[in-house]
Order: C-alpha cells, then sequence, then structure tokens
C-alpha cells in the first residue's frame, strides 16, 4: 500500500515531509484571517467590531466541521495502517453524507440566532447591522466548509500532503485577491462592503472543494467515496458512526471553546471599554499566524501517529510526539520575540485609534509570555485525537480555554482591571501545559 512509507521513512524526514506542506498552506491561511481583516478595518472601526463579534460563531461552525472531520482522518489512518482499505472507504463516504447533514443544520440555526447574539454583546445598531450583513452571507457557505473539510482530511490521511496544500492555498489566495475587490468595488464590480468580504471568503471555500473534486476525477484516489459502501451494512455503519463520533464530538468541542472563551471574555471586557472588545478580536486574528501553522504540524502528526498506531509501532508514535513538540516550540518562541518586538505595528495593522494601539501592545506582550507553553497543551491534545483518544484531548481544551482562564479572568480582572484578563492568558497556557503533559503520558504509558 502507498502509505506504507508512514512506518518505514525516519522520523524527522518524515514529520517535516507531512506537515511543511501544511505549515505553508497555514501561514497562508493565517494571512487570509489577516489580510481579511485588514481590509473590514478599512470600512469602519465599527465593521471591525462587527467581525469581532461574530468571530465566535463562524469559528463554531469551523470548530463542528473541522472537529467531525478530525474524526474521520483518524479512523481512516488507522484502518490504513491495520491494512483494512475497504473499511477506510466506507469511514469517508460515511463522513461525507453526514458532513452534508452537519453543513445544513449549521447554516440554519448560526443564521437564525444571530440577531439574538449580537445583542449579547453591543447595543449599536450600526455594529448590529453590520455584524448581521456579514453573517447571512458567510454562514450560507456551512455546507461548502464542510464539504471541503471532509476532503481535506481524507486527503490528509493517506499522505497526500502536497495536494492539501494546494488546495488550500487555492481557496485563501482566491478570498485574498477578491477581498479588495468585492468590498470596495474595484473595476467593474460594484462596492459591496461587509457582503463583498463575507462573499469573498465563501467564494473562496468553493475555489478550495472545487480543486478537490477537480483532483479525485482527474487523480482518483485508493480510498473510494460511493453509495455502494453503504448498502447493507446498516450494523456495520451504526458502529463506524460511533467512532466517528467519539472522536469527533470531542475535537469539534476542542475547537469550539475559543468561542465560548472569546464571547466570555468580550463580556468582561466591555465592561470596561469597546476598544478592549476590538482588542481580543485583533489578537484572535494575529494569533492565528502562531497558532494556524503549528495547527500544520499538527495535521502532518495525525495520520502518522494513527497509521503507526494501527500498525503497531508504539516506539515510534513516542518519537513521532517529541519530533512535533520541538519543531512547535520553534514556531511559538519565534511568535514570542516577533509580539515582543513589533507589538504596536501588529496592532497599528488593523486600527489608526490610539487607545485601541496603546491597549493593544500592553495585551500582546502579556499574552505571548505564554505562547511556549501552550506548545505542550496543543500538541499532546493533537497526538490524542490521532489515537482515537477523543476524550482525553477535550480534557486538556476544557483545561485551558475554560475551567482555568476564564476563572482566572474574572477574579485577575478584579484587582487588574483590563489587564488582569490578558495575564489569565499565560498564567492558564503554562498550568494546562503542565496537565497536558500528565494527561499524555498517564493515557499513551502502557500502550
Amino acid at each position: 500500500m502507498e502509505q506504507t512509507f508512514m512506518k518505514e521513512k525516519p522520523v524527522l524526514p518524515l514529520v517535516l515531509s507531512m506537515s511543511l506542506p501544511m505549515v505553508l498552506s497555514m501561514m497562508v491561511t493565517s494571512l487570509y484571517n489577516i489580510v481579511d481583516s485588514f481590509f473590514v478595518a478599512k470600512i469602519s472601526e465599527n465593521a471591525m467590531t462587527a467581525l469581532s463579534l461574530v468571530y465566535p460563531v463562524q469559528n463554531f461552525i469551523n470548530a463542528v466541521t473541522i472537529g467531525f472531520s478530525i474524526g474521520i482522518n483518524s479512523v481512516i489512518s488507522y484502518y490504513l495502517g491495520a491494512q483494512k482499505e475497504e473499511d477506510a472507504s466506507r469511514t469517508a463516504s460515511l463522513g461525507l453524507l453526514l458532513g452534508t447533514v452537519h453543513g445544513i443544520l449549521l447554516m440554519a440555526v448560526c443564521i437564525a440566532v444571530m440577531p439574538v447574539f449580537l445583542k449579547l454583546f453591543t447595543s449599536d445598531e450600526a455594529v448590529m447591522e453590520l455584524g448581521l450583513r456579514y453573517s447571512r452571507i458567510a454562514f450560507g457557505f456551512a455546507v461548502i466548509i464542510a464539504w471541503g473539510m471532509v476532503f481535506e482530511k481524507i486527503y490528509q490521511s493517506i499522505g497526500k500532503m502536497f495536494m492539501t496544500m494546494v488546495c488550500m492555498m487555492g481557496g485563501c489566495i482566491s478570498n485574498i485577491i477578491l477581498d479588495p475587490i468585492l468590498i470596495f468595488g474595484w473595476g467593474p464590480f460594484p462596492q459591496m462592503g461587509m457582503e463583498g468580504a463575507a462573499l469573498a471568503t465563501g467564494i473562496g471555500q468553493s475555489v478550495s472543494l472545487a480543486m478537490y473534486l477537480v483532483s479525485c476525477v482527474v487523480r482518483p484516489i485508493h480510498v473510494r467515496l460511493g453509495l455502494k459502501y453503504l448498502r447493507g451494512q446498516k450494523g456495520l455503519l451504526k458502529e463506524l458512526g460511533k467512532k466517528l463520533y467519539s472522536i469527533g464530538i470531542p475535537a469539534a468541542l476542542n475547537l469550539a471553546l475559543p468561542s465560548l472563551l472569546i464571547s466570555s471574555l468580550n463580556v468582561l471586557l466591555a465592561g470596561y471599554s469597546q476598544a478592549y472588545v476590538v482588542v481580543l478580536g485583533v489578537y484572535y486574528k494575529l494569533q492565528t499566524f502562531l497558532y494556524l501553522p503549528a495547527n500544520g504540524i499538527v495535521q502532518g502528526m495525525r495520520p502518522l501517529i494513527g497509521y503507526n498506531y494501527g500498525a503497531g509501532e508504539q516506539k515510534r508514535v513516542r518519537t513521532i510526539y517529541r519530533v512535533t513538540l520541538l519543531l512547535a516550540a520553534g514556531i511559538m518562541a519565534a511568535g514570542t520575540v516577533l509580539c515582543w518586538a513589533l507589538p504596536s505595528w501588529l496592532i497599528g495593522l488593523f486600527t489608526t485609534n490610539s487607545e485601541t494601539i496603546l491597549a493593544g501592545t500592553a495585551a500582546l506582550r502579556i499574552i505571548s509570555i505564554g505562547f511556549l507553553a501552550s506548545t505542550v497543551s496543543v500538541i499532546s491534545s493533537g497526538a490524542l485525537e490521532g489515537l482515537g483518544m477523543g476524550g482525553p484531548s477535550l480534557l486538556i481544551s476544557l483545561f485551558r480555554y475554560v475551567i482555568i482562564i476564564i476563572p482566572a479572568a474574572i477574579i485577575l480582572s478584579h484587582s487588574l482591571g483590563a489587564v488582569g484578563v490578558w495575564h489569565a492568558f499565560w498564567l492558564s497556557e503554562i498550568l494546562t501545559g503542565l496537565i497536558a503533559y500528565g494527561i499524555y503520558q498517564k493515557r499513551t504509558m502502557h500502550r
């Protein structure tokens, strides 16, 4: 089988060959996030505030679709490692069907709740209107997002990282090009403002999916998709569905928890100044430039760990974990230096308001203290997902995004004001890193 290189190639070159295409594509994705916010900020600060308030729900849609697809990735990788190609194809086919259902539900529910959601965080009618105008279009592409994520994880599970990179970058580059054209009405295109930003995002996602579909037709992969894999297999499909959701639901919650965190912190920060809400939104745009490349390493690691676990290569699984931990730590160390060296310039990309820049500069320097420690949580959580241990992975995320940081932010804000919220970040990362390492060691010690 094609995937035998996953247990034969030396670990460091293997991890690099699987991860670097994902790191590159994630950096382009990060650039898209920053460019998208940069152009929206040019509309007005109200537009940037609206985008910050919509972000948690937008992140929730991504979390559900990506999380479930991580389950698909993990199960396919395991079956390929165990030499069960028919089961791998059945997993892919069922995953695409369920992903379609998820996309339809997410689109309907998220569009319906947005008016109520926005009222929780702002009474400014202009901000609410901008948020609704953006979200109605962006959320309308939920099915496209779900399909794209399913294909992404199928391709990753079989080691087709270069093709995954090409498709992801194709969508992001399309988005970056279309943003100014549709927002400001360049050439023959009308000026669409917030609607243009949302439409550019949706078209970019559609381009990425179209590239996967063309690739499947031109160069078919050996993990097949088709209804024939779902017929007459009710009992088997039920068990397979349980496997997908046992990994996918915790993975989705892992990714959705930042939305809960941002919403909670927005409530705290709004009590001090609207500028702090903007700072938090800007921070989460900037931090994607670090955490998405780190996530690229996780995406390269996950199928390797799943495959080698399925093949019974336990020693190799431990080596892959250590190598990816060091690689991710390098990225986070570089990010720490950048945030300490150029914080004002980074915040200034999104606003010209001197109060916001001053508050953002302090926030970046404080929050970045915890970047390096967060590596342990990120890699341990991803490795556990690759091993099919969704529950322990979710537990790590609960400590990181809820159990420690939210109470810490509340307590510290009472004594330090809004600055206390920023200190809660690094405190949470250090404590969660220690907990995450303990959980990973305990769950893998005897495997």
